[in-house]
């Protein structure tokens, strides 16, 4: 007996990836539905690569009443109207926004750094799925925590431009052909051009001068892997349709070898570890589109402090950065709690 699940934002790519990823993991299903804004109505979306087509449905209407799990893929001023009335009804929610990351009757959840920590979803029948650079860096952080403890994490971004939604894609593939041809590259969706450029902002400046998305990185690792790890955050728009990748320095309170850490990450859930020291001897966005695991190259020791480590991590931010996680979280969530399939 499988589960009554919903994706809403199912036209989006987000969306999208999450009935990709039911499909592709065979997550036990009974039912499901394809919800959306009243714009795609009526639209027809395949389920995976099964052949099912199934009708968007408008959320305005939509009854939650009998359904056990819904990814919502919608955005926060989406989820604050449904999220509530979904998860009154029953469903339980398991949220892509920044909604409700941090708010403490919430659990945030990568389930392999904090499984444990979903028991606590009852309270609001709510569960959060963290920021997409937060989400991989966690995960590559967890083994290596667990083994030397770590007290500070200093990391710069490199995230590709389908964090921005399908907008984002369109303006680099149209200023890179604009470009190309000797037309204007003029911004819309990003503050600069982002073709063959780099753009050191993402999301809302803060009074602090870091941007919204570099506190996310601080807080959401602070609540899912420990409150005394030290982050900070540079985080980067650069001309990349698919991909994060992070530079992340570690600090450790205990010693730890390069030699040790490539062990300990090679045994690791959800890792996947390509470090040679050769030419291509690494992982690149490209590389990783489409992959369920997080790549991790380049572990090396760094010499300008005691018990550091530096890393390059790189992982498909529509993947493991959203939609697989929602997944993984739903399938924790089936394992236990619910109960319900065979």
């Amino acid at each position: 007996m499988g589960y009554r699940v919903v994706v809403a934002g199912a036209t989006g790519n987000v969306g999208r990836e999450m009935l990709n990823i039911l499909a592709e993991r065979e997550f036990p299903i009974d039912e499901i539905a394809a919800v959306a804004s009243a714009r795609s109505t009526g639209d027809e979306i395949e389920f995976g690569e099964t052949g099912r087509m199934l009708k968007v449905k408008n959320i305005e209407h939509f009854d939650w009443a009998g359904w056990d799990i819904a990814l919502f893929a919608i955005g926060s001023d989406a989820t604050a109207i449904y999220a509530p009335k979904a998860a009154a009804a029953g469903c339980t929610v398991i949220d892509n926004s920044s909604l409700y990351r941090m708010d403490p009757d919430v659990p945030l959840i990568v389930p392999e750094v904090n499984p444990e920590a979903i028991d606590g979803y009852t309270k609001r029948n709510i569960i959060a799925n963290p920021n997409c650079s937060t989400a991989q860096m966690v995960v590559a952080l967890k083994p290596l925590h667990d083994a030397a403890k770590i007290k500070r994490v200093v990391v710069s971004t490199y995230q590709s431009v389908s964090g921005a939604g399908k907008a984002g894609m369109d303006e680099l593939f149209e200023q890179s052909r604009n470009i190309f041809v000797g037309d204007q590259a003029e911004p819309k969706k990003f503050t600069k051009q982002i073709a063959f450029n780099v753009i050191p902002h993402i999301d809302k400046f803060l009074d602090d001068g870091f941007t919204k998305e570099e506190w996310k990185m601080v807080v959401e690792t602070k609540k899912i892997l420990d409150p005394k790890v030290k982050v900070v955050a540079t985080c980067v728009r650069v001309p990349v349709f698919v991909g994060h990748s992070e530079a992340i320095n570690i600090e450790f309170e205990e010693e730890i070898s390069a030699a040790e850490a490539q062990r300990i990450l090679r045994e690791a859930p959800g890792i996947m570890l390509v470090d040679k020291r050769e030419d291509g001897g690494y992982v690149t966005p490209v590389e990783c589109v489409g992959e369920f695991a997080t790549y991790v190259s380049r572990v090396r020791e760094d010499p300008t402090v005691d018990n550091g480590l530096v890393l390059w991590c790189v992982s498909d931010n529509l993947r493991k950065g959203a939609a697989l996680n929602a997944v993984q979280i739903a399938e924790l969530l089936g394992r236990r709690h619910l109960k319900k399939a065979a």
